[in-house]
């Protein structure tokens, strides 16, 4: 899944790198270069909570766990 994520954002970037060129041509391309800048940023936010999730968890199953008795629900 990662490695796919990485691979469609180096896609975009290309594509990025070709439109640039043609951005202030004409309109078309210059919508298509701000839905493929659009595309890239939602992928990259995609791959950032990818491995944010993977470092929490790693952190969550080494700190010990307390468990919650009833009666801590009732303490003053």
């Amino acid at each position: 899944m990662k490695r796919e994520l990485i691979k469609t954002i180096q896609e975009k970037e290309v594509q990025l790198s070709k439109l640039k060129a043609h951005v202030d041509k004409s309109s078309v391309c210059s919508e298509l270069y701000n839905k493929v800048v659009l595309e890239k940023a939602i992928l990259k936010k995609e791959l950032e909570k990818l491995e944010q999730n993977t470092f929490v968890k790693r952190i969550k199953s080494l700190l010990p766990r307390k468990k919650t008795l009833i009666c801590d629900y009732f303490k003053n």
